[in-house]
């Protein structure tokens, strides 16, 4: 059975090492290759945390976008398996 999860996320847009893991704050950061233009950046946040919490893109969205760097995403899935693949990458650092 899926569930929503809600999940804060600090992003680094323009990041020369791509990937998720650790913390800024309570938030789990994501680096981004992609710029903050036009959107890009926002896409790929979104294409990163699928694949690192082994989700459907479209599983991943926001629910609230800024212009900073920190956002809000749900994600939906199964809770007992995103709780722990996002306590492992909260522990590791990219």
């Amino acid at each position: 059975m899926s569930h929503l999860i809600t999940l804060a996320v600090h992003v680094h847009p323009g990041s020369r090492r791509p990937g998720v893991g650790g913390t800024h704050g309570e938030a789990l950061v994501v680096r981004v290759g992609a710029r903050a233009l036009n959107g890009a950046a926002n896409e790929e946040v979104l294409a990163s945390l699928a694949s690192a919490l082994g989700v459907r893109e479209y599983d991943v969205s926001y629910l609230r976008v800024t212009r900073s760097r920190d956002k809000i995403v749900q994600v939906r899935g199964d809770e007992a398996e995103l709780r722990e693949r996002l306590n492992a990458l909260r522990h590791r650092v990219t």
